[in-house]
């Protein structure tokens, strides 16, 4: 069955940096697009980024533009988020989520991993 398991939140200062990984399980996971998502307390879900099958294509949100970089390691079937410069409005719970193929959005998700920024 498809598992996807993140890892890598946690509390940072603002301006600091965190890289939350998802370990990808039970499907072929070089064959398929891969987003994060994220939800902030009290607010619905909000796609962050989007990844192609290769890794040669990404897609963010433009709130984080320029400070986050999705990337992934098929051989290591690891979808990976590097956030930079975190500011007060990132904190949520991060998802990581599977592309249901052909272009049908996204059909698993993770448990998520809570980001929190604070001074």
């Amino acid at each position: 069955q498809v598992q996807l398991v993140e890892s890598g939140g946690g509390l940072v200062q603002p301006g600091g940096s965190l890289r939350l990984s998802c370990a990808a399980s039970g499907f072929t996971f070089s064959s398929y697009w891969m987003y994060w998502v994220r939800q902030a307390p009290g607010k619905g879900l909000e796609w962050v980024s989007a990844l192609n099958t290769g890794g040669s294509s990404t897609y963010y949100t433009d709130s984080v533009k320029g400070r986050f970089t999705i990337s992934r390691d098929n051989a290591k079937n690891t979808l990976y988020l590097q956030m930079n410069s975190l500011k007060s409005e990132d904190p949520a719970m991060y998802y990581c989520a599977k592309g249901g193929g052909s272009g049908n959005g996204m059909d698993y998700w993770g448990k998520g991993t809570p980001v929190t920024v604070s001074s």
